[in-house]
């Protein structure tokens, strides 16, 4: 496979495969990597923040001071890198920290912490502030800037030819995700539908998104509304994957269909969207006559899909809603419970093992306006997301993986079992203060929950 990426051999489908089964580990070297974006907005004014001037740009410069290397495109500093993590930028300039493979929820949790303190400094020079929900309160979609990333150009003007809220996604949601490894393709599999299955009940747990433009919007988490119609192809509950045999090969095969979006040559995208990779792979792009695809472009082709669930060489978790600082590591404290115990993530397979595939479509959507009110198999989500932070803690302490005061990772779930004890989703906390102290003032939320 490695030769692939180097020589002229054409790809074939099995370096296709091959390059997903690469990503197997053996468990004494799985890590998780926690990623986590937030809006920035002008203190004071709460306006969304540009490029530049004295935006997005100048805390990208700011961070620099803590060690952190730029990253350019056609001139722009658009990322920023320090040891394996990475601080990058969303379309309408939502700041996401890729945090780097660590080996605890103690190590996630620090890098975090220490991330939130360096962006703070350098955003309290510029009079700026942060933010973590799922969708902007507040602002409307014409009111958000444009970040100058290429990819970013073609996926605007691609999105309203597939879906209705696919601009909605780009510029106006945010999210906290877990990236977390296999031991081989039937541990893959294994998570994979486990976690797909389980992925509205995190949904429900983080549902941290009720405003739009001000208003209540009738979903406790508009972000996940969003991707109820955003581009059919690319996203959803992959029912395939709840089929037998599912493996390395059934994911490159979906992938293999789902339309291009660009090819990548220096720092210059080339805009194939809606092309077909498979076309690619013949030498058949219109657009690169003759040319075919690296190891590289499909990888690249990879981060363009985006179902709940989604492979590359680990699993991403994609169904929750960013939240509170306080709730950025538990996220990953949930999903490294549910899967680096053998024990744990056969029990939270029992939990969904009998869901219909008509279920799991149904329940994602019924989540983003029920939160944990919403029922599955005969159950309320309520119920299923008590018994899965159960299995989490238990696996969490199977792991036995303590801080320097000698404490496991189990706390990182306290707030989670909070939300769960009491059926009320963080979004539904944001109406009642809405419609209590806030006096209808969705904007309230800048100055009570900013970072």
């Amino acid at each position: 496979m490695a030769e692939a990426a180097c020589d002229d051999r054409p790809l074939t489908f099995e370096d296709l495969v091959a390059w997903f089964a690469k990503g197997s580990k053996p468990k004494d070297q799985w890590r998780c990597g926690a990623e986590h974006e937030k809006f920035v907005f002008r203190l004071g004014s709460h306006e969304p923040v540009p490029y530049e001037p004295q935006g997005i740009k100048a805390l990208l410069d700011g961070m620099t001071r803590f060690g952190w290397a730029p990253v350019l495109e056609a001139g722009h500093v658009i990322a920023l890198e320090r040891g394996k993590a990475n601080v990058s930028l969303e379309p309408g300039g939502q700041f996401e920290l890729s945090g780097a493979p660590l080996e605890t929820i103690h190590d996630i949790c620090e890098e975090t912490g220490q991330h939130l303190q360096e962006v703070k400094v350098v955003a309290d020079e510029l009079g700026l502030g942060f933010l973590g929900l799922g969708f902007t309160p507040v602002w409307r979609r014409d009111q958000v800037p444009v970040m100058p990333k290429g990819r970013y150009k073609i996926m605007r003007e691609y999105m309203p030819k597939v879906g209705g809220l696919g601009l909605d996604m780009m510029f106006r949601t945010c999210t906290v995700q877990a990236n977390l490894d296999f031991g081989s393709e039937a541990d893959m599999a294994a998570k994979f539908r486990t976690s797909l299955a389980l992925q509205p009940i995190a949904t429900a747990l983080f549902a941290n998104s009720p405003f739009i433009e001000g208003k209540p919007s009738g979903f406790v988490s508009a972000r996940a509304n969003v991707w109820t119609d955003t581009d059919a192809d690319r996203t959803g509950m992959l029912a395939f994957v709840f089929q037998d045999g599912f493996g390395f090969e059934t994911y490159a095969r979906y992938a293999l269909d789902v339309p291009m979006y660009f090819v990548k040559r220096g720092d210059r995208y080339i805009d194939v969207a809606g092309r077909s990779f498979r076309d690619f792979m013949d030498g058949k792009l219109p657009e690169l006559p003759g040319e075919r695809p690296t190891i590289k472009d499909w990888a690249d082709h990879t981060t363009t899909i985006f179902p709940e669930v989604r492979l590359k060489q680990y699993l991403e978790m994609r169904g929750a809603d960013s939240g509170p600082w306080s709730r950025l590591c538990a996220l990953p404290a949930l999903w490294m419970g549910v899967f680096y115990d053998s024990a744990a993530l056969a029990a939270a397979w029992d939990l969904c093992k009998a869901w219909k595939i008509d279920d799991h479509e149904r329940l994602r959507e019924d989540v983003a306006r029920l939160g944990l009110k919403a029922e599955i198999a005969g159950r309320s989500v309520q119920a299923v997301a008590q018994d899965l932070l159960a299995i989490a803690r238990e696996g969490l302490k199977a792991r036995n993986r303590l801080s320097g005061g000698m404490v496991d990772e189990t706390g990182y779930l306290a707030e989670l079992d909070e939300i769960a004890a009491s059926g009320i989703t963080p979004a539904e906390r944001l109406l009642e203060l809405y419609n209590g102290p806030w006096a209808g003032d969705a904007s309230k939320v800048f100055e009570a929950f900013a970072y």
